[in-house]
């Protein structure tokens, strides 16, 4: 594809996945930039419907930034087990909270820099908190999905995820980049399997430079 045609396949690919899945939106049950920002940790390396079961039972225990901060590592740990890592998730858990009460009066800041500083968030955690929870369109958060499918599609031929991010932001709309992950997540988890993409069932298949060759 030659670069010049880029945004125009951009525009109709994205165009396409609003399409087909009207629906999308983050998949990690909250109800407030504090849920969201424990939920999130909680996601890596694990499933959204493994930290969807988890967190019912951990939001009922720390239902605020103040609760989670005085909690005991061991009872945090024993709550967060079945998500994997689950020590180092529950060390950054409670030291997320310890520094949100510290220096934001126990709320979830609404910016990159204080996001980023606080322990267990990177720039991709802190997407999906400004663009979820806040409406604020900083960047593209890229995880395994978003990384796959802008290779499949022909939007990039990075694999870095921050580079990844870097060759999207320019192609969509500011105002579409929160969106836009959530389409191509909920395309890789229901249409563009990692190992056996659906391109029969692809509404996106004649333009796709992938199509048929997974």
């Amino acid at each position: 594809m030659l670069k010049r045609d880029l945004p125009a396949h951009a525009t109709a690919v994205y165009a396409g996945l609003a399409e087909l899945h009207p629906d999308a939106h983050c998949e990690l049950d909250h109800r407030d930039a504090f849920e969201l920002l424990c939920a999130t940790i909680l996601s890596a390396q694990c499933t959204d419907k493994r930290v969807n079961l988890v967190t019912p039972a951990l939001f009922a225990r720390y239902p605020d930034a103040r609760a989670l901060a005085d909690a005991r590592q061991e009872d945090v740990e024993e709550l967060v087990k079945s998500t994997g890592f689950f020590r180092n998730k529950a060390k950054n858990l409670i030291a997320m909270a310890r520094a949100l009460v510290a220096d934001h009066d126990g709320q979830v800041p609404a910016t990159m820099d204080a996001l980023r500083v606080l322990p267990g968030v990177g720039r991709k955690t802190a997407n999906v908190i400004l663009g979820n929870a806040y409406g604020i369109n900083e960047g593209v958060t890229v995880d395994t999905h978003v990384q796959r499918l802008s290779q499949r599609l022909g939007l990039t031929k990075e694999s870095d995820p921050v580079k990844v991010e870097q060759a999207l932001m320019p192609l969509f709309p500011r105002e579409s980049w929160a969106m836009l992950s959530h389409l191509l997540i909920f395309h890789g988890r229901r249409v563009c399997d990692a190992r056996k993409p659906r391109c029969g069932d692809c509404a996106l298949a004649a333009r796709c430079p992938s199509a048929g060759t997974g």
